[in-house]
């Protein structure tokens, strides 16, 4: 097609398209600092402000405030009431301030960004065919994936997931021996042994980033029935007397998930249960286009999972998407597990496998 022929009207949608997207990288930054500086959280059930009166109870300069004040209004994640006067509704509030009692909690999912060192090693990714771990990827990809996928784990665990499987609650109240393998900050791990005093925990981790904040959870929580081991799935104890194993958000992102479930195989006891957290997929991209943010998914891994996942020269790079059930299914059962059964917790992001001997 020459140049006459191309339709300047397509041209400049398209280019539309493409600029909301660095749209969206600078409001990104915007809800990073908003969850940094604390501001929406002062903005929460306060009612109409200024820029003048968040700025000084925050001990902020009023200019940059009044900025992203504006950004943020511009954006339609905050109401501009008046000229000068802005809100955080409770609509707003739910995804944005309420950390601890909202499973619609989003903000600290936002980074602020990649480093240019970081940018640099996910390219060279590209000609090396080598990702780079989540240790080499930083201590805020450990902080931020902790607090990305913690609300539900809060929320939820004890109330909805744990009693939705066969008899495991019964056994973690009575004691029972818990393994998380890839813990990542403990915070699922942490709810079960607060949740579970008579229960021994167990979490493993590679990153020692991951592990450290874990520690430091469990120190501040006063827990003294769980460690962490620095170390990855693979290490795990082969001494098959764990009742309750867990992979929450982490299989997709093991270069040999299928290492990852023979070792799991030989840690639990023959009456035990494998939950498998993973991301919601079907296998067929046609199907998943359904989901409005599939690019966002491919964006996680192209950036974070699957550079785990091929983090190593015989990594397999399932990736964010590719533990869908039919591959979790041919996983489980390779490793020498008979049964699978699929959860549908209303989690919009995530199924969950029921897995045992």
């Amino acid at each position: 097609m020459s140049q006459a022929e191309i339709d300047e009207d397509a041209v400049k949608m398209f280019g539309f398209t493409v600029w909301s997207y660095k749209m969206g990288e600078q409001v990104s930054l915007l809800i990073y600092l908003g969850d940094r500086l604390g501001l929406y959280k002062a903005m929460q059930g306060r009612g109409p402000t200024t820029s003048h009166a968040l700025a000084a109870d925050l001990d902020l300069n009023e200019r940059f405030v009044r900025e992203w004040l504006m950004g943020q209004a511009a954006a339609r994640l905050i109401d501009r009431v008046e000229e000068g006067v802005f809100e955080l509704t409770a609509v707003q509030a739910q995804v944005l301030a309420d950390e601890e009692s909202s499973m619609s909690f989003a903000a600290g999912a936002f980074r602020g960004g990649f480093s240019p060192e970081l940018l640099d090693s996910v390219a060279e990714s590209f000609s090396t065919g080598i990702g780079i771990t989540y240790e080499q990827q930083g201590p805020g990809a450990a902080a931020g994936l902790a607090r990305m996928t913690g609300v539900r784990s809060r929320l939820e665990l004890t109330t909805v997931t744990l009693p939705g499987l066969d008899g495991v609650v019964d056994k973690l109240e009575a004691g029972a021996r818990v393994l998380d393998v890839g813990c990542g900050a403990g915070v699922t791990l942490n709810r079960i042994a607060e949740a579970y005093p008579a229960t021994t925990c167990v979490g493993y981790d590679p990153s020692q980033h991951a592990v450290d904040l874990a520690r430091q959870s469990a120190a501040d929580m006063a827990l003294e029935n769980v460690e962490y081991v620095a170390s990855g799935a693979e290490d795990v104890p082969q001494t098959a007397d764990f009742d309750l194993v867990l992979c929450f958000d982490c299989l997709h992102d093991m270069p040999r998930p299928d290492k990852a479930a023979a070792a799991i195989r030989r840690a639990i006891t023959d009456d035990g249960t494998w939950l498998i957290k993973d991301i919601r997929s079907t296998g067929d991209f046609e199907q998943d286009k359904r989901n409005p943010l599939l690019a966002l998914f491919y964006g996680f891994s192209v950036a974070s999972c699957l550079q785990s996942a091929m983090s190593e020269p015989d990594g397999i790079g399932l990736g964010t998407l590719g533990l869908h059930p039919e591959a979790a299914e041919s996983l489980v059962k390779e490793a020498g597990f008979s049964r699978i059964e699929t959860h549908d917790f209303d989690d919009a992001a995530n199924l969950y496998y029921e897995v045992r001997v």
